[in-house]
């Protein structure tokens, strides 16, 4: 359950009672999301026909000097017709408040549910809609570098140690020396924006075949636009827990990001590196919660040879993964 502070219901209340969204109904605890203290609100509303709200109460790894940014971006990329949710501010303006010491913020519900095998027609949306961000995030007057990119991958993983990668996986220590090899023939230069950097599928809620929004921004940042692309690919075109390729998935993703944002040549060429890259950041952020969960905690651990495998497909056949359809 992520839920980790329990709000009395007269807290909540006068909580709710700080934004101008009518009165609090309900307020049910959300089961996803592993960081992060989730609410489903529920209020009369402003003219009583009831509105709905997600509140996120901050519990780790987002640090709040970086909140402004984060919901910022939110009412930018709104502003500018993406499918995103935008910020409820309270009576003073504010887009956080604090309960107790932790940050809290009110986020506007929008309707849709997530896919666990996503049909080309989906995927197609998706890359439509993260080429939208792309677009519309190149005016937003905030930056935030990238905490998670190759060179601290690498770093993360060669901190493990292999000894204690060798404890996960035979295989894994193996990725230290892979991951510099992938660092040094890093492109740098490629076209920037502010990216998402964590498109999995439980980070995209769908109406259909429709997008109706992207959420869960938190590691949002700056990087290549064409990276984000990658790591949305490695996230979606793989049968969870296998290297199974959705060939098809994968077509009609790239091709809904270049209907609306035409991927350059040098983009195009790096995205199988850039892809290796993206599955490394999952390998090391995955190995490393690996070794640091207690065998006995309540909390399942991800296997970070799941990207390990998508890896050595990007490392074999790369280039026929991102190649376009005859």
């Amino acid at each position: 359950m992520a839920v980790y502070t329990h709000l009395a219901a007269e807290d909540l209340a006068k909580l709710i009672g700080a934004y101008d969204v009518g009165t609090l109904v309900s307020a049910k605890g959300i089961a996803e999301g592993v960081s992060n203290s989730n609410w489903l609100i529920e209020t009369t509303g402003t003219d009583g026909t009831g509105a709905r709200f997600i509140l996120t109460m901050y519990e780790r790894r987002i640090e709040i000097a970086d909140l402004p940014f984060f919901l910022d971006l939110l009412d930018h990329l709104a502003g500018r017709g993406c499918p995103v949710p935008r910020t409820i501010h309270d009576r003073e303006g504010a887009s956080y408040r604090m309960v107790d010491g932790k940050a809290v913020a009110l986020i506007e519900f929008l309707p849709g549910v997530s896919v666990d095998h996503p049909t080309p027609e989906q995927a197609r949306s998706v890359g439509k809609a993260l080429a939208q961000v792309h677009l519309a995030s190149q005016d937003f007057a905030q930056s935030r570098p990238n905490a998670l990119d190759i060179a601290m991958s690498q770093h993360t993983l060669e901190q493990c140690g292999g000894e204690a990668l060798a404890t996960i996986d035979p295989a894994l220590p193996s990725y230290i020396r892979k991951a510099e090899i992938v660092r040094d023939a890093w492109p740098w230069d490629l076209p920037r924006a502010i990216c998402h950097t964590d498109l999995f599928p439980d980070n995209v809620l769908m109406l259909g075949s429709k997008v109706s929004a992207l959420i869960d921004f938190y590691f949002s940042c700056e990087d290549a636009m064409a990276y984000d692309l990658a790591v949305t690919h490695a996230s979606w075109c793989f049968e969870r827990g296998s290297e199974a390729f959705a060939a098809e998935v994968s077509h009609a993703l790239v091709a809904g990001y270049e209907a609306v944002r035409p991927l350059s040549s040098p983009e195009r060429e790096a995205l199988p590196l850039l892809a290796q890259g993206a599955c490394l950041r999952f390998i090391a952020s995955r190995a490393e919660d690996w070794l640091n969960t207690p065998a006995d905690a309540l909390v399942t651990r991800k296997d970070p040879m799941d990207f390990a495998r998508r890896f050595e497909f990007y490392a074999s056949q790369g280039a026929a993964a991102f190649a376009r359809q005859p």
